[in-house]
């Protein structure tokens, strides 16, 4: 029974690795950029079925120029077919590139521009409830544009991709009344916003350790390209 035990936590409050004990895993499909399989986890003695979705990570960049504008693109999402307004953003489908350099180089492709200074924003994870993505979000300043404007380098959803400037106190209105809903730009904005209150002075490196892609890499939780 529920009240039949304490439910308050004393310990401290940060997540941490704590896997259950699976006594079976069944391959459900594999593709390019996820698979997904069943794992049957021993809960206190009671086996529980669970499906999981093995994503490979990603990277996000908030770019924010002189004038403190946010760089949005507008990109079509075919699983809930509308065009999202979302911050410059990639797979980390390169074995072995750091995700700094992933966010650099999809900054370039997306976006077509580079920045001076980059910095860790904000980690999270999209949706723990039934997938292991990953994402990382950099701050990136200091922007130039490339000489020659956006490669292409994309197709379909990425072949054209219309961008906008938005004053980040704008992007934070917009994210709070709902018409902005794309997770990485959600966290990334109000993440940005709140590292600004504090005069960007409490952000991570860029190259700063990622403990929680660690822990997924370790224990076989992420689709690796």
């Amino acid at each position: 029974m529920i009240g039949a035990r304490d439910e308050n936590w004393a310990g401290s409050v940060a997540d941490v690795g704590e896997p259950r004990t699976v006594v079976a895993s069944a391959g459900r499909f594999a593709g390019r950029i996820w698979s997904v399989r069943t794992d049957t986890v021993d809960f206190d003695g009671q086996l529980i079925d669970r499906d999981i979705l093995l994503h490979l990570g990603a990277v996000a960049i908030i770019a924010i120029d002189d004038l403190d504008r946010v760089l949005l693109i507008r990109q079509y999402r075919h699983p809930v077919a509308m065009a999202l307004f979302e911050p410059p953003a990639g797979l980390l489908d390169v074995r072995g590139e750091p995700p700094e350099a992933t966010a650099a180089r999809e900054l370039a492709e997306e976006a077509g521009y580079q920045a001076n200074n980059w910095q860790v924003l904000v980690d999270f994870l999209n949706s723990p409830g039934g997938s292991s993505e990953a994402i990382r979000v950099y701050l990136a300043r200091g922007l130039t544009q490339l000489a020659g404007g956006r490669p292409t380098t994309g197709e379909a959803e990425e072949a054209y991709l219309p961008r906008v400037w938005v004053p980040l106190a704008a992007a934070k209105d917009l994210v709070l009344s709902g018409a902005i809903a794309s997770p990485s730009a959600v966290c990334g904005i109000l993440a940005a916003c709140a590292a600004k209150e504090s005069g960007w002075t409490n952000l991570r490196p860029a190259t700063a350790p990622w403990p929680l892609r660690d822990q997924l890499l370790a224990q076989g939780r992420v689709h690796l390209p």
